[in-house]
């Protein structure tokens, strides 16, 4: 985890004192069902429970001091928490296994990180929404390849991205579905030396689903699935930041990043105003889609289980979601002021002499008889006169004088085609269809 690109609510989720507060949750859980099985006593139970209502403080140095002598994080918790809670607490762990604790706590914080997330998603959804709105009618031109295509709006872009990330927050809800799963089934998962119950009651006080086999650990697709998930959601926000990125460059210059007063661009060139927000954008998805692998070689444990995946998620779980949150908030950032010149917009939608409307001649010209090929060359030779003089001779104009053109189409509906307006005549429907 990186502080520059952390905030404090993720960041805390990943505190080793919030893990040893799940970590006792779920012993002491486990252990208040134990006691009402008649496993334990219920002094036990109480005795857990009457030290933790003091909320006591997690005294992590001390407990990192006894790992360091044992080699072993739950056994070196438990050892801390039994001379805080006295003899009662050797109760504590009964049929248990580290990885009960271990993968359930995982599963804990992932829930907590993605309820995060989608407030973070949210929050994006509203300010994308709201300037989409804004631009709804805001001609631009639309590129393929990097080339001008067709007019389209500003707000369509931004509707764009709407509803790819109204498909990410749908996907998030599934994985924290997927990744929400408790398992206190002991060695091997067979529940040898511990009830169901006590599973399915540690499951409904931390608000988690049963894993309905654990074989001792949580089976590892649920997080690849997660982080891969998550790297879903990161190629989601660079694709956003890409396009923001491109219309601020100097040629473009169609919207930019906000500049506030004071910030310098360059510690050389006192004229700069770069991308850095989504080009920082970009860098963090990169690294955000680089968890997802080792999340999918974590598939393959050795048996019932191994401890290689342990290490990766010791890095991956705490560094996903803490980058993600912070991209999305950044994102969230850019988008709500973000610069945008509509006077620009049209000037680059007039820069090449009316090719944007090439398709609507060519379709009339087939409308009025033409072959298509024969119309595609008449459309073709007069569009390309105009590509090579940089927008300087108007197509329209061209094709007004053009007689093969001129035989089959009058200056009138010629004219007609070269209607930005009649691109727009769509825009309503397919607002509806994205904000309802």
């Amino acid at each position: 985890m990186v502080p520059r690109y952390a905030r404090p609510a993720m960041t805390a989720i990943w505190e080793p004192e919030a893990r040893y507060r799940i970590w006792f949750e779920i012993e002491a859980h486990a252990t208040q069902k134990l006691a009402d099985l008649g496993v334990v006593p219920q002094s036990a139970a109480k005795a857990l429970w009457d030290w933790w209502q003091t909320d006591p403080v997690i005294d992590v140095p001390a407990i990192d001091a006894k790992e360091a002598v044992l080699k072993h994080d739950v056994i070196a918790f438990l050892d801390w928490v039994a001379e805080q809670v006295g003899p009662e607490a050797r109760f504590m762990h009964q049929g248990m296994t580290s990885s009960d604790v271990l993968d359930t706590t995982l599963a804990v914080q992932l829930a907590r990180a993605t309820d995060l997330l989608l407030e973070d998603m949210d929050a994006l959804l509203a300010a994308i929404r709201r300037r989409a709105e804004e631009h709804k009618y805001t001609p631009t031109i639309g590129r393929s390849h990097g080339i001008h295509a067709e007019p389209t709006t500003f707000g369509l872009k931004l509707a764009q991205a709407y509803a790819e990330f109204a498909r990410c927050r749908t996907r998030l809800i599934n994985a924290r579905a997927e990744i929400a799963t408790c398992a206190v089934s002991g060695a091997v998962g067979t529940f040898a030396n511990i009830d169901p119950a006590v599973e399915e009651y540690v499951a409904e006080k931390l608000g988690l689903a049963v894993e309905p086999v654990s074989t001792q650990v949580i089976p590892r697709d649920r997080h690849a699935m997660y982080f891969a998930t998550l790297a879903v959601v990161a190629s989601s926000i660079e694709r956003l930041a890409v396009e923001v990125r491109h219309l601020q460059r100097t040629e473009v210059l169609e919207a930019e990043e906000y500049f506030s007063p004071g910030q310098k661009g360059s510690s050389a060139m006192p004229h700069k105003r770069n991308p850095i927000l989504t080009e920082n954008l970009t860098g963090q998805a990169r690294m955000i889609r680089a968890y997802a692998l080792p999340a999918m070689e974590n598939v393959a444990l050795w048996h019932e289980r191994d401890i290689s995946h342990s290490s990766v998620e010791r890095f991956i779980g705490p560094d996903a979601t803490i980058t993600l949150d912070f991209a999305l908030a950044r994102l969230t950032g850019v988008v709500d002021k973000l610069l945008v010149y509509p006077e620009r917009m049209q000037k680059n939608l007039d820069k090449m002499g009316g090719l944007v409307h090439s398709q609507r001649v060519l379709l009339a010209l087939t409308q009025a008889g033409i072959t298509r090929d024969n119309a595609y060359r008449l459309v073709q030779r007069n569009a390309m006169k105009v590509w090579e003089s940089d927008g300087a001779l108007s197509l329209l104009e061209l094709l007004k004088a053009d007689e093969e053109v001129r035989a089959a189409m009058i200056e009138a509906e010629l004219e007609e085609k070269f209607n930005l307006d009649y691109h727009f005549k769509a825009v309503d429907t397919i607002f509806a269809r994205v904000f309802g």
